[in-house]
């Protein structure tokens, strides 16, 4: 699995199916397809049969700097996308529904040219983290329903950053795996409403791999733990009737936990500061359905960035985001499928108080500017 570039969010990816991103990720209180595996594993409940999903997100990042001195500076354009498969079983006139789902809940992909001004912060930075998930789901009454399960994640991460002058650089590569667990619930009081919550716990990565400090230091096995953090989700759903669904969601990741990571080394420790903040998404969504099994979706979230200035590092080129979304899709007997196109954008960030850790004083002062788009496709079997 390959994970998508970011430039905000912190390295959380939010969009994991193209009808939920269509809605503007507000699906939690829905989560009525197989992709409630990650945005409320309780709604598999609502699924009846086998049901496998393929999905991908697929975005093109290009972010821009513009230093103080008024040089110009971009990431190298890249194009990738992020999968998902999922998979649930509700049999007959059972109580019980249970699910795998695999995804990418993080990840981060960039890399800045060397000419920025600020390669002794960061050159290039690269996250996979993937997920494998259970889920057991029970439907404890008609309206009620729960669900839980382990999570196993692997990840694996490159960082490169320059050291004193040009051609030098500091490279480390690590991979590891950790266990966490979700949780969530499904309830539908009244034929019209319906409230959904989920929960991620965090998780926590020592990554072993090896680094050099070139051509200062020779390779040497090196370690660096990082927190993944804990996430929660809420909703609201209402249904006016048969062919409208509106939905609110609330969504907040605990990037506190995200502080200094050491690397570990026989020649001496290395620290990375990142001191992120915990920060919601807050989304807003609709969907109407028209004629044949067709539908039609709009949604926007807006995300708040993770790093203040003091603390400002372009590995995460962190913004307030604002994103809209349009999709489109048609759920069949046996086959469905659902197309998003969003566009993701937000005000320059102007850095002026950046605290550089820098050897030699550089800076992430200077402003940075985010324009993006992406494409989110699925494809539902049923049977």
């Amino acid at each position: 699995m390959v994970p998508g570039n970011l430039f905000a969010l912190g390295v959380r990816i939010p969009n994991q199916d193209a009808e939920a991103t269509g809605r503007g990720n507000a699906f939690t209180a829905t989560a009525n397809n197989p992709s409630a595996l990650y945005y409320n594993s309780a709604g598999i409940t609502q699924l009846e049969g086998h049901h496998v999903q393929l999905g991908f997100h697929t975005i093109s990042v290009n972010s821009s700097y513009r230093a103080p001195n008024g040089n110009l500076s971009q990431t190298h354009w890249e194009v990738q996308p992020v999968p998902q498969l999922y998979y649930v079983y509700s049999p007959k006139e059972s109580d019980f529904s249970y699910g795998l789902g695999v995804y990418a809940p993080f990840g981060l992909g960039l890399e800045w040219p060397e000419t920025t001004g600020f390669r002794t912060l960061i050159i290039e930075g690269r996250l996979l983290y993937s997920t494998v998930k259970p889920v057991i789901a029970w439907q404890v009454t008609p309206s009620l329903s729960i669900a839980g399960g382990p999570t196993l994640n692997y990840a694996q991460v490159l960082l490169r950053q320059g050291i004193f002058v040009p051609g030098d650089e500091f490279k480390f590569k690590g991979r590891d795996l950790d266990f966490g667990w979700s949780a969530a619930l499904l309830w539908k009081p009244w034929e019209k409403i319906s409230f959904g919550v989920n929960y991620q716990s965090s998780t926590s990565m020592n990554f072993h791999g090896r680094s050099v400090a070139s051509p200062y230091t020779p390779d040497e096995g090196t370690s660096a733990r990082l927190p993944f953090p804990q996430f929660v989700m809420g909703g609201v759903s209402y249904r006016p009737n048969d062919k409208w669904n509106f939905e609110v969601n609330v969504d907040w990741t605990d990037w506190d936990r995200v502080t200094t990571v050491n690397f570990n080394k026989p020649s001496g420790n290395v620290p990375f500061a990142f001191n992120w903040q915990s920060s919601f998404l807050y989304e807003i969504g609709a969907t109407r359905q028209l004629e044949n099994g067709y539908f039609a979706s709009v949604g926007y979230f807006f995300s708040q960035n993770s790093t203040s200035d003091a603390n400002f590092n372009p590995v995460v080129p962190d913004t307030n985001l604002h994103v809209g979304s349009l999709g489109l899709g048609r759920k069949g007997d046996k086959w469905s499928w659902a197309v998003t196109y969003q566009l993701i954008t937000g005000p320059s960030r102007n850095v002026t108080t950046s605290i550089s850790p820098s050897l030699i004083g550089e800076s992430a002062n200077g402003k940075y500017h985010f324009l993006n788009h992406a494409v989110n496709v699925s494809l539902t079997r049923t049977f």
